[in-house]
């Protein structure tokens, strides 16, 4: 759990996406402890983490249940968190699918499917999202560095997470104008229950320790602060950008 403190955080609105597990359960209980009114969205029921949350913020998060790929459904849970939240002013579009897949193996029914989760619904997330932020808002998009890295056994996962880093530069460019901030956040590989699950042997895991130069796996706690920070005013002139959080995976400059 974070100990740093963004005053500005308090009592902002922030919507998001896959907010009740993994990576999205950490940074709802990181905005939560700011005092942010947080809603999100999810595919499956959440009661016990909503309790968690009530037992260790004294508030709930607003929770909406769907599927970020029903793009009137996306919609209608951002409108929802404007209508009771009093406004918009953070969106975090962290929801997505990792899937193993070959080349060879896609489909296009498999194609479409990964990219509705892993871009469309950015796109749309953010195109809703800006009909309803004012200046000062902040949109952070997380990527991967997978596609940095060009890693195979999920193509068409990578390719959305680069379209995600091409995405956030049109519209930090677009929407500058208007006050509001959109970057990227490319975590590196992050333990979340999931990934010990289906993914994590380990063998893996040394090889990408050894491409680490800090020598600790990633754990979900640590894109809090990073994403705080996306979303607070301590980056109020960052935009436009990509930011790694990986241990040192990729660099650079």
């Amino acid at each position: 759990m974070t100990g740093t403190i963004f005053p500005d955080l308090k009592g902002k609105s922030v919507y998001i996406t896959g907010g009740a597990s993994g990576i999205g359960a950490a940074l709802t209980d990181g905005f939560m402890a700011q005092g942010a009114k947080v809603a999100i969205i999810g595919r499956s029921a959440a009661d016990a983490f909503i309790a968690e949350m009530e037992v260790k913020h004294g508030a709930t998060p607003l929770f909406m249940q769907g599927d970020i790929s029903d793009v009137a459904r996306l919609r209608e849970t951002i409108q929802q968190a404007v209508g009771e939240h009093g406004g918009l002013d953070v969106l975090v579009n962290n929801a997505a699918n990792d899937k193993r897949h070959s080349l060879d193996e896609v489909d296009e029914e498999f194609y479409d499917w990964m990219l509705a989760v892993n871009q469309k619904a950015y796109f749309f997330a953010c195109q809703e999202a800006a009909r309803h932020m004012q200046a000062g808002g902040s949109m952070i998009n997380f990527s991967s560095i997978s596609y940095m890295m060009g890693n195979a056994g999920y193509p068409i996962y990578t390719s959305a997470n680069a379209a995600i880093t091409g995405m956030t530069r049109s519209l930090a460019r677009e929407l500058g104008p208007k006050g509001i901030r959109v970057n990227a956040l490319a975590p590196g590989w992050v333990l979340t229950q999931k990934q010990l699950d289906l993914w994590a042997d380990p063998e893996g895991l040394e090889d990408h320790m050894n491409k680490m130069c800090l020598k600790e796996h990633l754990k979900p706690e640590d894109m809090i602060d990073p994403t705080l920070y996306l979303a607070s005013n301590a980056s109020r002139m960052m935009t436009g950008q990509t930011m790694a959080v990986d241990g040192g995976v990729v660099v650079s400059g």
